[in-house]
């Protein structure tokens, strides 16, 4: 029977044949009776054990963590780290394959992609995982379509158009080569013929373009594998070729075009932001922020540094925008913000718009009413949905003077409602973005002062990490409905990124901390002593995780055009190494929830 181990479930995919061979050598199997305890609290494991059929519940006390099934391992800690955190107890007849801790150890210490499952920092074992995966991203890459990484627009010249009238067309375009339309015949010219066609030849500017373009154009379909584009190039010693959809020249693929979808282009965006005209012209680079996002994962770029990327890029948007939209009232007088998971630098997919503006006075009462409504639809245009309880530029209570926001600061707090507290919430993740960026700090150093000494208010404003059920992996069909979802699936962003977040945004209030960013938070709170730094990394790396996994549950979501599921985790769907790093991030979750319920005395509320 060890040879029917499945030496293809993760993480023993990550072991070298010879050392499988080992493996299945040095396995045993266990029975386990239904009420049977194989590990408890503080018992250190001679195996690691992998389920055959049946289950077992992990409990903490009273509260039943997971329920693992055939092909999931445990326990990593008891084996590696000292001894069982958790009870590990059969709720029915159930067979287990024993792997000896000897056998485990040695692998760990020769194989690291096979050590990464042991890890105690569940970070690290979720980026050891995707580090496998890198490489089957870059195949993807020559697997993506010619369409991903070509560009446009395709500008066609005729060809007794002159070089200068030829370079101008380029100019306006903002690219490197156009096509030439002579005589029935389809040429291409390029910015290096035009320059060399004057610098080195010394033609005159008046020169028809079609004495220096070529007629040998080389094309590919929209549809047609990176791949194949790259045999062409290679074969025919070009850096470009065009491309036809529809059997329309559309654009051009070039070697830097494909090397951006290797490493990404966020290099090339911004450029072609800052030379947007009108605001059409932020179009295409609106969708290239979202089209980065996706080619990064497929690259296994860690998601702290896709969130950076994207919302680097997306603030360059949003400056560009404000730019040409704004008028000059409004660009003298006021400051643009951004709030929410855009405002705190962790937005990957978007989601909605969370914005607003400040002014240090007042302005034309017309002129405020269009930007409002101009920036907030160019935004939606652009793939932003609208805010479900338009937090937006477009809606006057986020879009006002200086001394009117304060105001209603201060009804918020008087409101005491769970309302007010997350309209406090959203202002604190506020992060200035261009014009006058005073007016924020201004506000936010006002609302430290206004909360400054209401211990019962900060109490309430934590209380809202109550709004939602952490539960453990296995136990759905009760639990998962707490988190307002079906059975089968868990709410990542309720039930794991909620919670860190608010917490470290309650605990950050309290301590009159500014920074804005979770991992800002959790470095200034072990600063100050609120809890321990081991504490604020494994925080930090639960965080990292569900943002990883709400992250592949968006793109599915994108990818099938079904949006109200990105938020959506199906447990059953992961691999056994993958629920059990979320088991381990969920843990951590319900163990900081208890530090804020002691630490705030939540209960009182009921």
């Amino acid at each position: 029977m060890p040879s029917a181990f499945d030496a293809s479930n993760p993480p023993f995919d990550r072991l070298t044949q010879e050392e499988i061979g080992e493996l299945r050598a040095a396995l045993d199997i266990a029975y386990l009776r239904p009420g049977e305890a194989v590990l408890i609290p503080g018992q250190k494991s001679e195996h690691l054990h992998v389920v055959i059929k049946g289950s077992i519940e992990v409990r903490d006390g009273g509260t039943l963590n997971a329920v693992l099934g055939p092909k999931d391992a445990f326990d990593s800690r008891a084996l590696v780290h000292g001894a069982a955190g958790e009870d590990f107890i059969a709720t029915e007849e159930t067979l287990c394959y024993l792997i000896p801790r000897g056998v485990v150890l040695n692998l760990i210490s020769r194989n690291a992609g096979f050590a990464a499952f042991f890890y105690s920092e569940v970070s690290a074992k979720l980026d050891a995982f995707a580090r496998a995966h890198r490489q089957e991203g870059m195949e993807s890459v020559l697997r993506a379509r010619v369409r991903e990484a070509s560009r446009g627009p395709a500008v066609m010249v005729p060809g007794d158009a002159t070089l200068a009238e030829a370079a101008a067309r380029m100019q306006e375009a903002s690219i490197n080569a156009a096509y030439v339309r002579e005589d029935g015949r389809i040429g291409v010219v390029t910015g290096m013929n035009l320059a060399k066609a004057v610098l080195l030849k010394q033609l005159p500017l008046d020169t028809p373009v079609r004495q220096v373009c070529h007629f040998d154009v080389i094309a590919v379909d929209a549809e047609d594998f990176i791949f194949e584009a790259l045999l062409l190039m290679t074969r025919h010693d070009r850096r470009r070729v065009a491309v036809r959809t529809a059997g329309e020249f559309t654009g051009f693929l070039e070697d830097i075009h494909i090397l951006g979808l290797v490493a990404g282009n966020s290099q090339l965006i911004p450029g072609r932001i800052d030379r947007a005209r009108n605001v059409a012209d932020l179009a295409a680079p609106a969708q290239d922020i979202q089209g980065q996002v996706e080619r990064l994962h497929r690259q296994g770029v860690k998601v702290e540094q896709i969130a950076e990327i994207t919302s680097d890029l997306n603030r360059r948007l949003f400056v560009k925008l404000f730019d040409l939209l704004a008028p000059p009232a409004i660009r003298k007088h006021g400051c643009l913000m951004i709030m929410g998971s855009e405002g705190r630098g962790e937005q990957t997919v978007r989601t909605d718009q969370d914005n607003g503006l400040l002014l240090d006075g007042p302005v034309p009462a017309a002129e405020l009413t269009r930007f409002r409504q101009d920036f907030s639809g160019a935004l939606a245009d652009f793939g932003f949905p609208p805010c479900p309880g338009d937090v937006m530029v477009r809606n006057p209570l986020w879009s006002q003077p200086l001394d009117g926001l304060l105001r209603q600061l201060r009804l918020w707090i008087m409101d005491r409602t769970p309302e007010a507290a997350m309209n406090l919430a959203i202002f604190f993740d506020a992060v200035a973005v261009t014009g006058r960026t005073s007016l924020l700090a201004e506000a936010k150093h006002a609302l430290a002062e206004m909360m400054r000494g209401e211990r019962a208010l900060i109490a309430r404003f934590a209380n809202l990490v109550e709004s939602f059920e952490t539960p453990g992996l296995g136990a759905f069909s009760a639990l998962m409905e707490k988190v307002g979802v079906a059975a089968d699936a868990i709410d990542i962003k309720k039930a794991g990124i909620f919670p860190i977040v608010h917490g470290m945004r309650a605990m950050a209030m309290d301590r009159g901390i500014m920074a804005t960013s979770t991992a800002g938070r959790i470095e200034a709170l072990v600063a100050a002593g609120a809890f321990s730094a081991a504490f604020g990394q494994e925080l930090l790396s639960a965080l990292r995780v569900f943002m990883e996994y709400r992250l592949r549950a968006q793109l599915e979501a994108v990818r099938r055009g079904v949006l109200e599921t990105e938020a959506l985790v199906l447990p059953g769907s992961l691999s056994p190494a993958d629920r059990d790093i979320l088991r381990d991030a969920l843990r951590i979750v319900r163990q900081f929830r208890e530090t804020l319920r002691s630490r705030y005395n939540l209960a009182a509320f009921g």
